[in-house]
């Protein structure tokens, strides 16, 4: 096997490895989400989905990184059985890994954009109607939205050139540290809000009348969902750090440490914006516009709201750039695998396609607006996103655990021979049938779920809902082919 790179410190692989699954969801969607689902009554449901469901299928992805030395691209190349066709999921993982960072180099490049014009007072003193209005000519920009996506790219493609320790480790280790700094402060600053108190019960103390007002379903669904996709798993994203590790600590451990700071931050982003929220009389429940049009606002109010205003920003900055950082590694390794590229080739011919990739997605607010590909008010962003988030990575997820899992895969005895070689933590063996039946079925579950609330709204009709059913079953129908693909006879 070929010599490969490896993290320099543990404290460098856990920090690298929580950058990638500490984005946006955790500093911008799962607020707001709290905030929809009851607050604390939410949060504990939360804790336990991602427990049962988010940390099984991290240590699978761990696994067939550390155990296969390579990316997604050809991880399943070397460990399936021979005859077995599990390699094919690399495309599912290599297509996965471009649709993401088609839209989320662009959201990166709003917070870029943001924190600056909070540094230089372009949002301050400006009222409720012209922060927004700041906000939707932002959209209608195409030169101003290209410019600060182009600048997201250069920024994590340019880290990623140096290498693994000198690049993606030093500096992503800096800037989750800077991060875990601006959080904390953040955090005091708004505790020491008037009537902030208010919010700290919202979002600490359960209230499970409101599991009766929402309805228990909705809200335990949506805490499965959302701690489902905080982690970034099923494209192999979390996969390829695994692979830059040595046997030196078990795995188990290792994930447990990354879900224990990706949470931290999750839970510390609601305490810096939901205090906030209650503070000045603003709804915490106000949906992806919470944080451009509505914390805009709240910075406002308070003294010193321009350095406030930057100093979150620049930790949004952050958290955005820690994943594009992550992702763009991903990208250069199963490139360099696939095509036999040197790093600074890899870097060079991405950086133009994920520049290209990327401008549909930025167009798609202006000029390719009139283009709704998920009915009336769409986007070609909402559309990306629909196939990374409601398809690739649950699907993803799904074929690592059954990998693992399948007698006709990896198998079992394999995957907890990698996942227990070191020290530190065992993996319980005793979750083996839940992990290889009850994980896939909770999966398929959101899957489902997902397909049919985003296309049972009535701007779809029951025709679109029944096409798109059956596009989610064919889908499924297509991993499970993967899976029980059978061994030639020798």
């Amino acid at each position: 096997m070929e010599n490969r790179e490896s993290f320099g410190t543990r404290l460098g692989f856990i920090l690298v490895s929580a950058g990638c699954a500490i984005g946006l969801g955790n500093v911008w969607k799962f607020p707001y989400i709290c905030g929809q689902n009851g607050g604390a009554a939410f949060i504990l449901l939360y804790l336990i989905c991602l427990a049962v469901l988010g940390w099984p299928i991290l240590i699978s992805e761990f696994a067939v990184g550390r155990a296969s030395k390579h990316s997604v691209a050809k991880a399943f190349h070397d460990l399936e059985p021979k005859g077995t066709h599990w390699h094919r999921y690399r495309w599912f993982g290599i297509i996965g890994n471009y649709l993401l960072m088609m839209f989320y180099t662009m959201v990166a490049g709003w917070m870029i954009n943001y924190a600056l014009r909070s540094l230089t007072g372009r949002l301050q003193d400006l009222n409720p109607d012209q922060i927004a209005e700041s906000f939707g000519q932002m959209l209608l920009s195409p030169t101003e939205m290209t410019a600060f996506m182009i600048i997201s790219v250069l920024l994590a493609f340019g880290i990623c050139s140096m290498g693994l320790q000198n690049g993606v480790e030093r500096i992503t280790k800096t800037m989750m540290l800077c991060l875990i700094v601006l959080m904390i402060i953040l955090a005091i600053h708004s505790l020491t809000l008037p009537n902030m108190s208010e919010g700290l019960k919202f979002y600490l103390v359960p209230d499970f009348g409101k599991f009766a007002e929402i309805g228990f379903g909705n809200v335990l669904f949506a805490a499965m969902s959302h701690a489902f996709f905080t982690l970034s798993v099923g494209i192999g994203a979390m996969e390829i750090f695994g692979s830059y590790l040595t046997k030196e600590r078990r795995l188990t451990g290792e994930a447990l440490n990354i879900l224990v700071l990706d949470t931290f931050v999750a839970l510390m982003a609601g305490i810096i914006i939901i205090p906030a929220c209650f503070a000045y009389g603003i709804q915490p429940d106000s949906g992806p516009q919470l944080l451009f049009i509505t914390l805009p606002n709240v910075f406002n109010h308070m003294t010193g709201g321009r350095i406030w205003g930057t100093a979150f920003f620049i930790f949004m900055s952050f958290a955005a750039l820690s994943t594009v950082i992550a992702v763009f590694e991903n990208i250069l390794s199963m490139t360099s695998e696939v095509f036999q590229w040197k790093r600074k080739q890899a870097v060079r011919n991405n950086i133009v396609a994920v520049i290209l990739l990327s401008l549909p997605a930025v167009l798609g607010y202006n000029v390719l607006s009139g283009i709704q590909p998920l009915g009336e008010g769409s986007t070609i962003m909402d559309f990306e996103d629909f196939l990374v988030s409601y398809n690739i990575l649950p699907l993803g997820s799904m074929l690592f655990v059954l990998f693992c899992m399948s007698k006709n895969g990896w198998g079992w005895e394999n995957f907890l021979q990698e996942v227990d070689s070191g020290t530190g933590m065992k993996y319980p063996h005793f979750v083996r049938s839940y992990v290889r039946f009850g994980v896939p079925i909770i999966i398929i579950i959101i899957y489902l779920k997902g397909y049919y609330d985003m296309f049972s709204q009535p701007q779809h009709g029951t025709a679109s809902l029944v096409f798109w059913m059956c596009v989610a079953v064919a889908f499924l129908a297509l991993i499970f082919s993967f899976s029980v693909s059978k061994k030639k006879k020798q």
